[in-house]
């Protein structure tokens, strides 16, 4: 039985060892924690085929300068001599363009349409009852500026053949009766769904575990050996892994576990901030994506999640207070009877969304060596993307034909 150690235990490595196992591979996931901790826990829960928008998208570099000078604006870059950093940034530039936007939508729709089918099948299966419901997402906006930029996104995204609808204040009133609202309008994204990730990744775990997977916690890669263009083991502290191919899921981090192979990733960790309350009432039961906070809320568990900010800087530990009030502060504009306290700093969850400068996620096959399989990079769209992603990774694996074509997302592309 073909071997394959999985480096990385969050949504993509959880998919990818899902699939593999399912096509007959032994299947080994490494986590440097206890697998709770990272982003596919906390996010927002959002399956987006509406995003084929990438991060390097035009105007960003202009938006984000003037995000960049507001405390608790949704993305700041923190000014750095990082050659990281500047690296990044200098591709971000390249790629934020309409020309890029042209060649990114298809693709983005495409691993996006294949994800929402794997969820609904997955969702059908005994033991994964993780909430998912296809209710679609609205985007909210107060101004005529957002309406304007929302109208020309669902214009776009007609065109790809998905699902939305521009809907009034009065029809999103009529969508959800006891919520209140302060909008003009909304974009009603139909073609999007949401689950809870707490349960999904809690249910993947169960599975694995009861089919063979070995899940392996606490365990963080610290050195790689390789013989001509293979990996031939991976290494944590003094125990080791020999295997036939290996799996980079490692998210944020991954830049850095490349490296012990000898390989150069790009990309930046885009911090996020999360926290929950508790909404007895069940006003909302679409989720939100507030279009100038850059917010999202969606309601999960009899709760609600708070969500939002992309923070591109190192991979620390602070908890920038100014952000999280910018998310606070921005509900009651589009919701006054949703006024979330400022949670303490012990509620407040953060995660790294590895953000490549392109916008596109890495999966394929490295070219250097030859049995290492790339999945990262997928930003703010990892549990969206999560079971494409796994999917392919098996398909690579086992040298099968893919599902799609993923030209766009080889791994060690400029």
């Amino acid at each position: 039985m073909s071997k394959v150690v999985i480096i990385g235990g969050g949504i993509v490595g959880l998919s990818s060892a899902y699939y593999l196992q399912k096509k007959g591979f032994k299947v080994t996931v490494l986590d440097k924690g206890d697998i709770t901790d990272n982003c596919s826990f906390g996010n927002a829960g959002m399956i987006v085929p509406s995003h084929f928008i990438p991060l390097a998208a035009p105007g960003m570099i202009s938006q984000g300068i003037r995000w960049m000078f507001n405390s608790k604006s949704p993305f700041y870059v923190r000014p750095s001599l990082n050659p990281n950093l500047i690296g990044w940034g200098l591709k971000f530039m390249k790629h934020a363009n309409e020309k890029h936007l042209a060649y990114s939508a298809e693709p983005l729709r495409d691993l996006s349409l294949l994800s929402k089918k794997l969820y609904e099948d997955l969702s059908n299966e005994p033991g994964f009852d993780f909430e998912l419901k296809n209710n679609g997402i609205l985007a909210f906006y107060k101004t005529e500026k957002a309406a304007e930029e929302e109208a020309h996104l669902a214009d776009k995204a007609k065109t790809l053949g998905l699902d939305m609808a521009i809907l009034s204040a009065a029809e999103c009133k009529a969508l959800q009766p006891d919520l209140n609202l302060d909008v003009l309008g909304a974009v009603h994204y139909r073609c999007d769904a949401h689950l809870y990730p707490g349960k999904l990744m809690n249910g993947l775990l169960q599975y694995l575990k009861a089919n063979g997977v070995d899940i392996v916690y606490g365990k963080e890669v610290d050195k790689i050996e390789t013989e001509g263009d293979k990996i031939t083991k991976v290494f944590a502290g003094n125990n080791e892994w020999a295997a036939d191919q290996f799996v980079l899921a490692t998210g944020s981090w991954s830049p850095a576990v490349a490296k012990m192979a000898d390989l150069k990733i790009s990309l930046m960790p885009g911090k996020g901030y999360s926290f929950m309350e508790n909404e007895p009432l069940n006003r909302m039961t679409i989720p939100a994506l507030l279009c100038e906070a850059r917010v999202a809320i969606t309601p999960m568990n009899g709760k609600i999640r708070y969500g939002g900010t992309m923070e591109l800087d190192k991979i620390n530990e602070r908890i920038n207070m100014q952000r999280v009030k910018g998310i606070v502060e921005s509900i009651p504009k589009y919701f006054p009877d949703l006024k979330p306290a400022i949670p303490e700093a012990k509620n407040i969850w953060y995660g790294f969304r590895p953000s490549s400068p392109d916008g596109l996620p890495y999966i394929g096959r490295s070219e250097k060596r030859k049995n290492l399989i790339i999945a990262t990079g997928h930003g703010m769209m990892g549990l969206s993307l999560g079971p494409a992603t796994g999917l392919l990774v098996s398909q690579i694996a086992a040298e099968e034909k893919t599902e799609m074509n993923t030209l766009a997302f080889q791994a060690e592309r400029n």
